[in-house]
């Protein structure tokens, strides 16, 4: 693997993970989607001006905005909107991020139907030792007499599914069909946009907009604006376009650990002896996961319209 593309995924995996404190730090000032509206609607509007300052704004047309919009509702509306309530229903971080760590098995099990990238043996027991390192300390939270408990752990299931149809459907694309490209910001700026939108009717119709506008809310949504809006998610299609969707989505399973410590610096979260556990079974399922499975395993092409 290359130098450029370790970086890219360390910077990626940081940037990424903040997400889970940054949203903890902005519930209390506003629910679920409310802070999603905030934060998808001021990120379009940024986008805009950009894209209208840079003469780079264009309308490609119906057919090309499609797939674009449809993977940003799954990557950023579904996905986050599921990890949101799941931390808005007192989930810590550090464990939300292992329940979301069970992306990467889907991704393999569709990978090969949906990409025509078959998924060697020595990735598929990486994953599997990574599932199970997820789910030992999950078993040991979750209080199966409270709905309340059962709601809040499965709840970043959807995203689960959510974020393996996005990337498996970027990925499709990147392989068999070019004609859709846009370049990347003016991808973001429609994928905002359609996630600003299905995000309005949940705001206003379930929280009716209501927003505490604390400097500590302010700050967490420039940071997710700015840092994992804008960073980590373009970074993400960088890396899909450069590794397979079963590789890029294993990296998930380092979110964990990395949300584990930020959540331990930031809120006091507790690691249980069993979270450690866990981890370390996991640690080991990521490095089988990203052994080399020959040349043909890193694919090195232009993200959607980077050139």
């Amino acid at each position: 693997m290359k130098r450029s593309t370790i970086l890219l995924i360390i910077v990626y995996v940081f940037l990424w993970n903040s997400g889970f404190i940054g949203a903890e730090y902005g519930l209390p000032y506003a629910k679920t989607f409310t802070l999603l509206f905030w934060r998808y609607w001021a990120l379009t509007l940024l986008l805009l001006l950009y894209l209208l300052g840079r003469g780079r704004f264009q309308w490609p047309g119906l057919t090309r905005v499609t797939p674009t919009a449809v993977i940003g509702i799954l990557a950023h509306g579904v996905w986050l909107s599921c990890v949101l309530l799941s931390l808005e229903y007192g989930v810590p971080a550090g464990i939300v991020a292992l329940v979301v760590a069970l992306q990467p098995m889907a991704t393999g099990v569709f990978s090969g139907v949906a990409v025509g990238e078959p998924t060697p043996l020595h990735r598929w027991i990486g994953l599997i030792i990574g599932f199970i390192g997820v789910v030992v300390p999950i078993l040991a939270r979750v209080d199966f007499t409270s709905t309340t408990s059962i709601f809040g752990y499965a709840v970043p299931f959807g995203s689960v599914v959510a974020m393996t149809i996005a990337v498996l459907f970027q990925r499709r694309l990147e392989v068999r069909d070019y004609s859709f490209r846009l370049p990347m910001d003016v991808t973001l700026f429609y994928q905002s946009l359609a996630t600003a939108l299905v995000l309005t009717i949940p705001a206003f119709a379930l929280e009716h907009l209501t927003t505490q506008w604390h400097p500590v809310f302010i700050e967490a949504m420039v940071w997710l604006i700015l840092g994992v809006s804008l960073g980590a998610y373009t970074l993400m299609w960088v890396l899909v376009a450069r590794l397979d969707a079963t590789r890029v989505s294993s990296l998930f399973y380092l979110g964990p650990p990395v949300t584990m410590l930020m959540g331990w610096v930031a809120f006091g979260d507790t690691v249980q002896s069993l979270d450690v556990i866990g981890l370390i079974i996991v640690a080991a399922g990521v490095l089988l996961t990203q052994l080399e499975a020959g040349k043909d395993s890193e694919r090195v092409g232009p993200v959607q319209g980077s050139r």
